[in-house]
């Protein structure tokens, strides 16, 4: 009786421990913060290049687009 409990816990302890259902999910979910944190670094409102350099293009584009309606 005490045998089959242990064999029966063993085997349960087991197949939870090989479970893999979800591990992409979390995975994907990882990936997807990493690229949050890479995007909130280049395009932070603390000055970085890529921000700085998209706001003077698009500046630019504001500024023909009036120029051109007027």
């Amino acid at each position: 009786m005490l045998t089959k409990l242990f064999c029966k816990a063993q085997t349960l302890v087991t197949e939870f421990k090989n479970d893999e259902r979800g591990v992409t999910a979390i995975e994907y979910g990882l990936i997807a913060v990493a690229m949050a944190a890479v995007l909130g670094v280049l395009f932070g409102s603390d000055g970085g290049t890529v921000g700085t350099a998209l706001s003077t293009v698009f500046n630019g584009i504001i500024t023909d687009l009036s120029g051109a309606s007027s």
